[in-house]
C-alpha cells in the first residue's frame, strides 16, 4: 500500500505544480515551522490540520527533490483520514486561487499555482504580486469567494 500512497502523492504534487523553492533550506524551515504548530495544537481538529501540514511539507520536499524526512509507512486505519484531509485542504486552496484568477480575468490563470492560506489577507497580496494581478481587485475577489468556497483550516 505504501507504493500506492507514494504514487498518489507524486501525481497529486504534479497536478498542483507548485514552484520549487530556493534555497533548499526553505523546505527544512517550513517543516520546523509546521512541527512547532503541530505541538501547540490543542483540539483534535487542530491536530489533524497541523499534522496534515507536516505531511504536506514532507511530501512536497520529497517531490521537489529535497527529502527532509520520511513519511511514516501508510497504515489505512491510522492515516486515511489524514491523507483525505490533506488532499482536500490543499486541492481546495489550489482551486480557490485558480478560480480567483479567472474571476480577475488573469490572462494566464492556468499558471496560478498556490496553496497558501487564503484567509490571510497579507498572503493574498503576495500571491497577487507573484502573478502580476491587481492586488486590490484580487483581494476583493478573494474575500467574496471565501464566503462561499469550502476551505479547510
Amino acid at each position: 500500500m505504501r507504493l500506492t500512497a507514494n504514487a498518489l502523492l507524486r501525481r497529486w504534487h504534479g497536478m498542483l505544480g507548485l514552484s520549487r523553492q530556493s534555497p533548499p533550506s526553505w523546505y527544512r524551515d517550513r517543516l520546523r515551522e509546521e512541527l512547532r504548530e503541530r505541538q501547540t495544537a490543542k483540539t483534535p481538529w487542530q491536530k489533524l490540520s497541523e499534522t496534515s501540514d507536516v505531511f504536506f511539507s514532507i511530501s512536497r520536499a520529497r517531490y521537489d527533490g529535497f527529502p527532509v524526512r520520511r513519511l511514516p509507512p501508510f497504515v489505512v486505519s491510522r492515516h486515511i483520514m489524514l491523507y483525505v484531509y490533506m488532499l482536500a485542504k490543499y486541492t481546495l486552496r489550489w482551486k480557490f486561487y485558480r478560480t480567483a484568477a479567472i474571476l480577475c480575468r488573469t490572462p494566464h490563470y492556468d499558471l496560478v499555482r498556490e496553496v497558501v492560506n487564503p484567509s490571510k489577507d497579507h498572503k493574498l497580496d503576495e500571491v497577487a504580486s507573484r502573478y502580476q494581478i491587481d492586488p486590490v481587485e484580487f483581494k476583493q475577489v478573494c474575500r467574496r469567494l471565501r464566503r462561499v468556497w469550502p476551505l479547510l483550516p
